[in-house]
């Protein structure tokens, strides 16, 4: 009976083990995929004026997530913003970072509503994207499609800084 017992307390052992383990690595993959598109979004008076407040229950930090690709001629950065519009969206870029900041706005179909779940962020947000090479400012373009920004930069020795317009 003792024997019994202590192989299930070994199992037992194991098995939180094998769970902590596995809860570990989530967290480690999590914050790493997200500490770069992890962004705050802030808000302004009239917004949150205009809405009777409810946008200080919002969550002030959202996910923008995004991706730089490099290829033998360019690099090409796509970042996921959904809600927005593309006049909604600026870039510039400075020396190799290229700045995408906006504004995400609250928009509400009726006022006599509850949120049980509030997950999404509003407001004005400035996310920084580092850039492995030197890119050509002047060449660059940015188009939007389906809630996800493309930014096409083609390699150079250059470093100049630009605002990049956004293409429908």
């Amino acid at each position: 009976m003792l024997d019994s017992l202590k192989r299930v307390g070994k199992d037992i052992g194991r098995e939180i083990n094998r769970a902590w383990e596995n809860l570990s690595e989530g967290w480690r993959e999590l914050l790493s995929r997200g500490n770069n598109a992890l962004t705050h979004f802030s808000r302004n008076k009239e917004d949150e004026l205009a809405t009777g407040n409810t946008l200080t229950a919002f969550p002030r930090w959202s996910l923008l997530a995004g991706e730089v690709e490099e290829t033998e001629k360019e690099i090409v950065v796509r970042v996921e913003v959904p809600g927005m519009d593309k006049d909604d969206c600026h870039i510039s870029i400075e020396g190799n970072t290229l700045y995408l900041s906006g504004e995400k706005r609250f928009e509400r179909e009726t006022h006599d509503s509850t949120y049980h779940v509030m997950e999404r962020a509003y407001g004005s947000f400035r996310r920084a994207i580092p850039l492995p090479r030197n890119v050509d400012t002047e060449q660059a373009e940015a188009s939007y499609k389906n809630g996800v920004l493309s930014v096409r930069l083609p390699k150079s020795g250059n470093q100049t800084a630009r605002t990049i317009p956004v293409k429908g």
